[in-house]
C-alpha cells in the first residue's frame, strides 16, 4: 500500500492537505504559505548527529514557533558521561531563523546572536557544520556516500491539515572536530559518521514515536538504516529503509519491542520477515523539557546492533556490533 513519490509534487494539496507517500530523493516541494494551522502550530527543524565508536555530538537549529532552540550536545556514550551541554531557548521566532524549504539544494541555515555562532551550510555531497560558543569551537565535514535517502510526508488521523515531512540522510562519513574546556576531540573519517533528521510540519498536540538510524560497515561496504513507527499514519509511507553499496531497499511497517526497562534490549522487527535486529544498549542518553504547556522526554538508547536484514534481491545481511541508537519519545507540544 506504500506510495512512492517518483515525480516532483507539493508537500500540500490546494486544500492544506497533505500528499501522503515517500521517496529516495526529495521530489516533495515544501511552501510554508500552503499550511492551513495557526502559526504557532508549525514545527521546523535540522538535526545533525556525528558519531564515532565512543562519542556523539549533536546540532540543533529549529522551531516550534512559539519556542525555538539553538544546541550543542557532546557525550560519551561508553562511559556514560555528558562532556557538553549548549543549549538557547529562543522566545517567539516563528519565521525568523529561515529554515530553508529544501535540503538537497544549495543552502546556508546560520544563527550568530549573543556570542552564538552556528552554521550548517549544504553543497552538494558534502556539508560543512560550523560552531563557535563561547570557548567551543568545532568545524565537522560531512560527504555523502549514498545518493538515495529516506523521505516521507505523513497524515495524520486526528487532523486533515496535519502532516509530517521528514528526510533522513545517513550514510555520510565525518571528519573535523571539536575544542572544548582546553582539550580537543577528533572525528576520524574513515571511522565517524553523520546523520541528518531534518524536519517540517503540523501534529496534533499529543505524539509518540520509535525511530532508529545507524550507519557501518558489513565486510567494507556501507550498511544503512532508518527504521521507525508510530507517528502519523503510515498505511502509504513508512520510514523503513536499508541502504547498501550506495542503493536504498524499501521495508514495510516495522515494530519496536522493548524489555521491562530501556536498559534491556530491544527487538526491531518487520512484518514481513526481512529484518529482526536487536539492540543492546549502552547508555540512555534521556532528554526531558516541561515549560509551561511543553512536556517532552525521550530516551536514545546507544548500543550495539546484530541480526539479520534481506535486501530487494533476497540476499541476506549478517549484521554485527553496529554501534548507534533507537529512540523512544512522548511529546506534549
Amino acid at each position: 500500500m506504500e506510495k512512492e513519490q517518483l515525480k516532483m509534487g507539493p508537500v500540500l494539496d490546494k486544500k492544506g492537505r497533505p500528499i501522503p507517500g515517500f521517496s529516495r530523493h526529495n521530489t516533495y516541494v515544501y511552501d510554508r504559505r500552503a499550511i492551513r494551522a495557526m502559526p504557532w502550530r508549525i514545527k521546523e527543524w535540522d538535526f545533525y548527529q556525528i558519531s564515532n565508536d565512543r562519542l556523539c555530538l549533536q546540532f540543533t537549529i529549529g522551531h516550534a514557533s512559539y519556542a525555538g532552540q539553538i544546541s550543542l550536545m557532546l557525550f560519551d556514550f561508553v562511559k556514560g558521561e555528558k562532556l557538553l551541554d549548549l543549549n538557547k531557548i529562543l522566545p517567539l521566532p516563528f519565521h525568523s531563523l529561515h529554515m530553508p524549504s529544501d535540503t538537497e539544494k544549495t543552502h546556508v541555515l546560520k544563527y550568530d546572536r549573543d556570542g552564538i555562532f552556528m552554521r550548517f551550510e549544504a553543497r552538494g555531497n558534502k556539508r560543512r557544520l560550523t560552531c563557535r560558543w563561547g570557548d567551543v569551537e568545532t568545524v565537522i565535514h560531512l560527504i555523502r556516500r549514498n545518493p538515495d535517502s529516506l523521505v516521507i510526508n505523513l497524515p495524520f488521523d486526528e487532523s486533515k491539515h496535519a502532516f509530517y515531512f521528514n528526510q533522513k540522510i545517513n550514510c555520510m562519513t565525518a571528519g573535523g572536530y571539536i575544542r572544548f574546556n582546553g582539550r580537543k576531540q577528533d572525528f576520524k573519517e574513515e571511522c565517524s559518521f553523520g546523520l541528518l533528521d531534518w524536519g517540517r510540519g503540523v501534529w496534533p498536540f499529543h505524539n509518540e514515536w520509535y525511530w532508529s538510524n545507524g550507519t557501518g560497515y558489513l565486510d567494507g561496504e556501507m550498511f544503512g538504516f532508518n527504521l521507525g513507527c508510530g507517528f502519523g499514519n503510515t498505511d502509504t509511507a513508512s520510514e523503513n529503509m536499508l541502504f547498501y553499496k550506495g542503493k536504498s531497499h524499501k521495508i514495510g511497517k516495522t515494530d519496536f519491542i522493548l524489555g521491562a526497562k530501556y536498559m534491556d534490549p530491544w527487538q526491531i522487527k518487520d512484518r514481513e520477515g526481512r529484518l529482526d535486529l536487536t539492540l543492546s544498549p549502552l547508555y540512555d542518553r534521556t532528554t526531558a523539557i516541561k515549560l509551561l504547556w511543553v512536556d517532552n522526554c525521550c530516551h536514545q538508547m546507544f548500543g550495539t546492533f546484530s541480526g539479520t536484514a534481506v535486501l530487494d534481491d533476497g540476499t541476506v545481511l549478517h549484521i554485527k556490533d553496529i554501534i548507534s541508537f533507537a529512540e523512544h519519545a512522548v511529546n506534549n507540544w
